[in-house]
């Protein structure tokens, strides 16, 4: 087994008369002679020549699309067009057959809606392909960019008792059986016959915990799965999810805004460095797609622009108060164009708003700060009231074009006394939190951190429409398949 050189590094080498052992799976086979191989280290194909006539007609049958097989040869310069190398086959060998009368993936172009319901072969299409390197370059990137700063690694909690935003959009867990669930003498169910002896949900975010992390190592990420029950069945959404979420001690908001958008140019400028040709295969896919939508509907940047875009611009700064006035101005809010008009201070951003900042006023990315505190979590640093007597807090967020929020942090409520005072105003139990409040009561500093949702990361990387379809097996209300 040892003996095989993958097909992107033969492409890349472009040696000839060497002999060779490939193996991968049959995308397509002409005419009985040749077969376009490809073993997922690149989106381009390995043209196979066979010599079918010396070659038994019970094997050649055999080799069907779908089926994995592996192949001797010698390199050679290729006379066809398409390739400028090929292998002549000396020996075949068939792996694992594929019958065709029920292999679901022909050579043609299927619909992604039809790919989601195949989500276990859909990794062997050249779209797929290109988008799970491109993701793998991606968080190979992240872990890179905060281990050259001396980051922590830390595993924060898969199951937990708090839900850290107070949402209550959270999965239980429990071992109870379900048909007979004990109760207490008042009828509520008794968690203290659980497993953990108190009510458990999967994480919706490990920022608590990495908290406390933050407040004896300095600086930490975590990178892992977290899991909201909302029942949102959009093509932003998904029930399981991954999230990058760094702590920081002694950073204020400035710092944090410098770090997020450090990373994401670093990890972006790294996928186009190492992932070139399946960006270049995307941003085709896209073009082709564009072509057709009405004229109007179509991005003004190509995939490969608007990353390049995203590198060659500072993200432009501005205060939620300073993006209202902006808003409240604007034709679309004026014509009575956004489907949620821009009242006044106080209104809840949504992404047609944030998309028009960035796409069509600053024409580049944008961080927002310091949002009304009646809209944002109880543990951001609150601000003194403005002029105006308006209570903000140390919030930002960063908006990318066609993504909207792709990024969402804040500076920490460091003092014990106002966080105390927050959590009872938004009713969250400081005695379950105990522990997170002991950060605010022993050695107490100034911190900061911020989420980046992966997969919304993955989706503007890749140019994608849906984020079912840049992680492997999504999970979204009513499917939990494969």
């Amino acid at each position: 087994m040892s003996q095989r050189i993958k097909i992107k590094a033969l492409l890349e080498s472009g040696k000839t008369d060497i002999d060779v052992t490939v193996k991968g799976w049959v995308r397509a086979f002409r005419q009985n002679r040749f077969i376009a191989l490809n073993d997922g280290s690149t989106n381009s194909n390995l043209q196979i020549v066979v010599d079918f006539e010396n070659t038994d007609a019970v094997l050649l049958k055999r080799i069907t699309v779908g089926a994995a097989i592996s192949v001797n040869g010698k390199m050679a310069a290729s006379l066809g067009q398409g390739q400028s190398v090929e292998v002549i086959a000396t020996d075949i060998e068939v792996l694992g057959d594929s019958d065709p009368e029920k292999y679901p993936l022909q050579p043609k172009k299927h619909s992604l809606e039809f790919l989601r319901e195949i989500a276990h072969l859909r990794f062997r299409t050249s779209t797929f392909g290109a988008i799970f390197r491109v993701r793998n370059t991606l968080s190979f990137a992240v872990h890179q960019f905060f281990q050259e700063r001396g980051f922590v690694y830390l595993h924060t909690p898969v199951i937990t008792q708090s839900d850290a935003e107070g949402a209550g959009e959270a999965f239980h867990v429990t071992n109870f059986d379900l048909d007979n669930v004990p109760r207490t003498d008042t009828g509520e169910v008794d968690y203290k016959q659980d497993f953990f002896g108190t009510a458990t949900n999967l994480t919706v975010s490990g920022q608590l915990e990495g908290e406390l992390g933050a407040m004896a190592l300095s600086d930490i990420y975590t990178f892992g799965p977290t899991f909201r029950a909302e029942n949102s069945n959009t093509t932003r959404h998904l029930a399981e999810f991954w999230m990058i979420e760094p702590e920081m001690a002694f950073y204020d908001l400035n710092d944090n805004m410098d770090l997020a958008e450090a990373l994401l140019k670093y990890v972006i400028k790294y996928a186009l460095e190492k992932n070139r040709e399946d960006l270049e295969f995307l941003n085709q896919r896209l073009l082709d797609e564009e072509k057709t939508k009405p004229q109007a509907e179509r991005s003004e940047l190509s995939l490969l622009d608007k990353l390049q875009f995203c590198l060659d611009n500072n993200f432009e700064r501005l205060t939620y108060t300073e993006a209202i006035d902006i808003l409240k101005d604007s034709t679309p809010n004026k014509k009575k164009k956004f489907q949620y008009l821009v009242e006044g201070w106080g209104t809840d951003l949504q992404s047609e708003h944030e998309r028009y900042l960035v796409e069509k006023h600053f024409k580049k990315p944008v961080i927002l700060t310091d949002y009304p505190k009646d809209i944002k979590a109880f543990y951001m640093r609150q601000n003194e009231p403005d002029a105006q007597g308006r209570q903000t807090v140390r919030a930002m967020d960063i908006l990318f074009p066609g993504i909207g929020e792709i990024v969402g942090g804040s500076q920490r409520e460091e003092r014990l006394e106002r966080l105390e005072q927050r959590m009872d105003e938004m009713g969250i139990p400081k005695e379950e939190l105990w522990w997170y409040l002991d950060t605010r009561r022993f050695g107490s500093a100034p911190h900061a951190g911020f989420g980046l949702g992966f997969e919304r990361l993955v989706l503007f990387v890749t140019g994608m429409g849906n984020i079912r379809d840049v992680i492997p097996f999504p999970r979204f209300p009513k499917n939990a398949e494969f």
